[in-house]
């Protein structure tokens, strides 16, 4: 069910949030948090479908802010907000506002969404795209227990990471470290198995990609060993080598879904290594909602004090 409401206010699109569930006959006492997400036209598509199918396993309010460019010198002086109220079938498991924002109002945007958040539930915001320099001051930002970026949807992604380093408050992540889950389980998985010093590392990937930043200077912090950064033609990351008295530990993933994991004296192994489509990557993030530590850690690299 859709309700489109034009020039509106955000009282008005509650009473249209309380008047969809009545007419499906579906309360809102089963959404677990509020999900916002700060984009523009040409990524909300994709955005809201991601955190629709996110919603399958957390159920939650989503709310969109566009904020919409004016046309005309009158167009930034008058404020109006237009809003599209999805329920049901058409919002995954919870309920979604795609709210667009125009002239003075866009600059206040925290004022229309704070009225829409769900009671006493965690709130997160997501940039899909260009995110504020400093999340956690950033006025939406400030009302999330979690806050969102993806270093791969902007132009500099590693000036935009040294940037994260200098702005981190607890509550920040980033989709370039969720990515990396996989990888960091299977080196952990490895490292348990082989028992022996790491003396040199090595992290293989295509030139200026933030996730592969982020993995060595993780490798870094926990290793304390310097991380050879090795370009090659991706995708992303395409192998991660550890060296050992006893030989190198190595995965090696130069395309595809499969990786090969080679270990001193044991014969190599298939794993899978696929790349993760992004509802997958905010479905991790919203699993759980505190600090995310090991983000800090990877973000400052090598001298980080902080444990697993």
């Amino acid at each position: 069910m859709r309700i489109d409401l034009t020039d509106t206010t955000a009282s008005r699109i509650n009473k249209a949030l309380v008047q969809g569930r009545r007419a499906l006959g579906t309360p809102a006492v089963g959404m677990v948090l509020t999900m916002v997400i700060v984009t523009d036209e040409e990524n909300a598509y994709d955005a809201i479908r991601a955190s629709e199918e996110a919603s399958h396993e957390h159920p939650s309010r989503t709310l969109v802010v566009i904020r919409r460019q004016a046309r005309t010198p009158r167009d930034r002086t008058r404020s109006k907000l237009d809003a599209e109220v999805r329920v049901g079938a058409d919002a995954g498991t919870g309920e979604t506002v795609v709210l667009r924002l125009y002239g003075e109002v866009s600059e206040h945007a925290d004022s229309v969404v704070l009225p829409l958040l769900l009671p006493d539930a965690p709130v997160v915001v997501w940039w899909p795209a260009e995110a504020p320099q400093n999340p956690a001051e950033d006025p939406l930002g400030a009302l999330a227990q979690r806050r969102i970026t993806d270093l791969y949807a902007v132009e500099n992604p590693l000036e935009a990471l040294d940037m994260r380093v200098r702005s981190y408050a607890p509550g920040d992540t980033d989709l370039a470290w969720t990515r990396l889950t996989p990888w960091r389980s299977m080196l952990a998985a490895a490292l348990d198995q082989a028992r022996t010093r790491v003396t040199w590392a090595a992290v293989e990937a295509e030139a200026d990609n933030p996730a592969a930043e982020l993995l060595a200077r993780w490798l870094e912090a926990r290793l304390e060993v310097t991380v050879d950064r090795v370009v090659t033609a991706g995708p992303v990351v395409t192998a991660v080598r550890l060296g050992t008295g006893d030989g190198e530990i190595v995965i090696d993933r130069p395309e595809g879904p499969l990786a090969t994991l080679s270990l001193p004296g044991q014969p190599p192994r298939s794993l899978a290594l696929k790349v993760r489509a992004t509802s997958e990557l905010i479905a991790e993030e919203l699993r759980r909602l505190d600090a995310d530590e090991m983000y800090a850690v990877a973000l400052r690299g090598k001298g980080s004090k902080e444990n697993v």
